[in-house]
């Protein structure tokens, strides 16, 4: 009795499968030349040059830092008898700007980004009311206080970028921000919570750069922690008080970068 043999039972011979392979190796071949030839390697973003120009949109959410005064932990107080808590809260804003990019680089940038901000700086005032419902005959009442400020901003950063692939790029930015309110400060001192003028502030972010036919976009995000103690103390809401000792900004902001 014969022994089967497999490549005689379906007749496959030793050439035929070295010729399959090779079409199968020069159809892939073709498939990822095909892809290459169909991506398209965007110019723009003006990379290469000195100095770039571009926009920005920009919106923002920020607060107040508040620090409590030594008399505020003070039981002994009398001025601060009825005052429970004080709770910055975070509020929306926008702000928009002009970018000026200047390149040391391939990977890293210098940025100056000027702009104008309009912010809301909301502070809820917690205070103890009498209440003959309430345990012990001591309710909760909430005062919110409203400070509505428009700054003038000069954000002087660096940028470091990774190396471009394709058409993307991921890039870190960090840096000073002066800060200047446009209304002055008599104005500002009739504010419920108010605010010295200048201040300056610590940014850091991260986004990415996406290189288009026409233009380069750059969503970011970046967050700000102010420096300096703005609180104008002796001109604020009565009922602060000697409540405050220290005041400042912080916020994290969602740019929308075009170049």
């Amino acid at each position: 009795m014969q022994n089967a043999n497999i490549w005689h039972k379906f007749d496959i011979h030793w050439y035929k499968v070295v010729l399959f392979s090779l079409c199968l190796l020069f159809s892939q071949i073709q498939l990822v030349n095909a892809q290459q030839k169909s991506f398209i390697f965007n110019p723009s973003g003006s990379d290469n040059n000195a100095l770039s120009y571009g926009f920005f949109l920009a919106a923002h959410n920020s607060s107040l830092r508040i620090k409590y005064s030594d008399n505020f932990l003070n039981p002994n107080y009398p001025a601060l008898g009825n005052v429970r808590a004080i709770m910055p809260a975070f509020s929306p804003g926008f702000a928009l700007g002009f970018l000026i990019t200047a390149r040391m680089h391939d990977q890293v940038n210098l940025l100056f980004n000027p702009k104008v901000g309009f912010y809301e700086y909301r502070t809820e005032l917690q205070l103890f009311t009498d209440d003959p419902n309430a345990v012990n005959g001591i309710g909760i009442s909430t005062v919110p206080l409203l400070t509505e400020e428009t700054l003038i901003e000069l954000p002087l950063l660096l940028k470091y970028k990774s190396q471009r692939f394709n058409n993307t790029r991921m890039f870190f930015v960090g840096g000073i921000n002066g800060q200047f309110r446009t209304k002055n400060q008599e104005e500002a001192n009739e504010d419920p919570v108010a605010l010295k003028g200048t201040d300056f502030a610590l940014e850091m972010g991260l986004g990415f750069d996406l290189y288009f036919q026409f233009f380069k976009f750059s969503p970011e995000v970046r967050f700000s922690h102010g420096l300096m103690n703005l609180y104008q103390e002796g001109h604020s809401d009565d009922r602060l008080a000697g409540a405050i000792s220290d005041i400042r900004r912080k916020s994290i902001t969602l740019y929308l970068n075009f170049q």
